[in-house]
Order: structure tokens, then sequence, then C-alpha cells
């Protein structure tokens, strides 16, 4: 596998900053869909489900319908950022720390003035195997064109 990541870093560079910049667009915005609907799918880059909510003390009978980071998900807070040298998905503005509370498992305050809690950890960013193939794939795919 290292041969043929060697080959492809050596065909990405003959290309010239601005059509790097068009591969690392294209990239980071499909890296964005598959994080969008992984999410959507409450599962961890590696195809493992993300812990459930934790129940509320006086709440309805039943499973948690709503589901979590809804608007985690969205354009506005997940963006994409390219350049001639990478490709960048990343969640921006205010969300970003409850992003990283998730994602490392943190200790936060469920509000401001509220009491503290020990998030479980839920990876919302991160690649999956499919994600690695999939960037290999449209390397290719832009250099045969």
């Amino acid at each position: 596998m290292t041969r043929y990541e060697d080959e492809l870093s050596g065909l990405l560079m003959k290309l010239s900053p601005p059509q790097r910049r068009k591969l690392a667009r294209e990239i980071a915005t499909a890296l964005r869909r598959e994080t969008v609907k992984r999410i959507a799918a409450q599962e961890n880059p590696d195809g493992s489900p993300m812990d459930p909510r934790k129940p509320q003390l006086r709440s309805q009978k039943g499973r948690i319908r709503r589901s979590m980071f809804a608007k985690l998900r969205t354009a506005k807070y997940l963006k994409t950022d390219a350049t001639p040298n990478k490709a960048v998905v990343g969640f921006v503005a205010r969300v970003e720390r409850i992003a990283r509370v998730h994602q490392e498992g943190l200790r936060d305050r469920v509000r401001p003035d509220g009491p503290t809690y020990q998030y479980p950890r839920r990876q919302l960013l991160g690649f999956a195997d499919e994600s690695v193939a999939m960037v290999s794939d449209r390397l290719l795919n832009f250099i045969t064109k």
C-alpha cells in the first residue's frame, strides 16, 4: 500500500496549484457529505454506533427519538476548506467546542450555570476505510480526466 500511496503523491505533485486546489475542494466536499450521513446515522467512523443520549429523569417512556447533532451536521457549522496542499473538514465557531467535547469524551457543563457531565466519546470526525478508498478513487479519476 505504501508504494501505491507514493505513486499517487507523485502524480499529485505533477498537478498545478489551481488543479490541486480544485481536487482538494472536491475531496473535502465528498468527505463532508460522508461525515454528514454518518452523523445522521449516529455512527462512529469505524461503523460502531454512537452511545445514545442519556435518558432524562422526567421524560416520557420509550426511546429517545430526537437525534443528536442535528444542527452540527449542517453546512453552517460543518465547513470545508481547500488549498493546493490540504483539504479540511471541520467545525467552526462556538460549536467547535461542543464537537471537541464529544469527539474526545471530555467533561463539560451541560448549561453555562448547570452541572458538569462526563460525555461519552462520540467520534464526529474521522476517516473510515471507505473514506480512504474514496479519496484515492477521486484522485485517480481527477488525474485521468
